[in-house]
């Protein structure tokens, strides 16, 4: 049996990880991000290197390029519809709140058969005024709160330049940071360490890679689907929906309640914009159902979806924004060691005792 005292050490070097984490949570953020992307790329580089013999840093090189320059076309494209679609959306804004108060809020009294409290004018006026005020005083000053202020030139170089910078040195030394890993895990349980280590990177691979993917396509369906349905805010409202989705059914519950209160807005109370918004919804639901989520996650997370809602939450209430990205991943792995847990104990001396007293002695035992 293993000296207890000799755990002691792994215990301290875990509390101390955490402990780094919680301390540094506000310029990890840049590193996560490239880790992630790492991680996400680092399949299509040892697939390079297979099938056309490439060596590490030209698959690499061919990578980072590619994702790159797809990234600057994806935002040359998208930016200027989103920064429209925002300026539309804050020009319409008191609009469509006088149009709940006036039309949408007596619509479902009527329909439904309930009472509900008229929106409060002055006080959304007042807070959507003091909100772009703030704004825009920001966006007016932040040349000179860079010139001004060091953290804030650090801030910006990182989320600039160092996110692919991070990302390009790890996809370069993946394997021998693998390697070297590996090199540390005791060799009396290297066979078990290893084998809940590949079992933890399928959970991540499936979660990560395939709820990335998932949340794209989604989000790029609800989006044309929208525009096509005529809605001026689709692609938000549709990107939105498809961030959204990283938590079962925000994202669906999201996207239909905004896209169905724009399309009230936009067309009246007519039914067909509102019907074709459902269907666009109803499409999205079912291709994630039956398609995305089959094919490119499976059934491999395990993670019931309360329990991805509580990860999510208590990651942002532990270390933010930091918390929230570790969040799911950290639980996944976490419930890959419970399946572990759960295991050795039903395999247990203790479990697998009958509980049944042995007879005393002189005494027959029941047959």
């Amino acid at each position: 049996m293993s000296n207890p005292m000799n755990r002691w050490p792994l215990v301290a070097a875990a509390a101390a990880a955490c402990w780094l984490v919680w301390a540094l949570q506000s310029i990890l953020m840049p590193f996560l991000a490239g880790a992630l992307l790492a991680y996400l790329c680092n399949p299509l580089v040892n697939r390079l290197m297979r099938l056309w013999n490439l060596k590490r840093g030209t698959a690499v090189t061919a990578v980072f390029s590619t994702l790159l320059v797809a990234v600057t076309i994806f935002l040359i494209l998208l930016l200027p519809v989103l920064w429209r679609q925002f300026i539309y959306l804050e020009s319409r804004l008191p609009a469509l709140l006088r149009w709940v108060n006036r039309e949408g809020i007596p619509w479902l009294e009527k329909t439904f058969r309930i009472d509900l409290d008229r929106l409060d004018m002055d006080l959304i006026s007042g807070w959507l005024s003091s909100y772009w005020q703030e704004a825009g005083s920001a966006a007016g000053n932040v040349l000179t709160r860079v010139a001004q202020s060091s953290m804030d030139i650090l801030s910006l170089f990182g989320l600039i330049a160092l996110v692919p910078v991070v990302m390009f040195y790890l996809l370069m030394d993946w394997d021998k940071l693998l390697k070297n890993l590996h090199g540390l895990i005791p060799l009396q349980h290297e066979r078990r360490v290893s084998g809940i280590a590949a079992e933890c990177d399928e959970v991540l691979s499936a979660f990560v890679r395939g709820q990335f993917i998932v949340m794209l396509l989604l989000g790029v369906i609800y989006a044309v689907g929208l525009q096509i349905a005529g809605i001026k805010l689709g692609i938000l409202i549709g990107l939105l929906a498809g961030l959204g989705s990283i938590i079962p059914y925000l994202g669906f519950t999201i996207g239909i309640i905004f896209a169905s209160v724009a399309a009230l807005f936009q067309f009246g109370l007519k039914l067909d914009p509102l019907l074709m918004v459902w269907a666009v919804f109803m499409v999205g639901q079912i291709l994630e159902g039956w398609v995305l989520q089959p094919y490119l996650i499976g059934d491999k997370i395990g993670l019931p979806p309360v329990m991805v809602i509580f990860a999510i939450m208590a990651g942002g209430q532990l270390a933010g924004l930091v918390g929230m990205l570790l969040a799911l991943p950290v639980a996944a792995i976490i419930m890959v060691l419970l399946r572990h847990a759960h295991d050795r104990y039903r395999s247990s001396d203790f479990y697998q005792r009958t509980g049944t007293a042995e007879p005393a002695s002189g005494e027959e035992p029941d047959l």
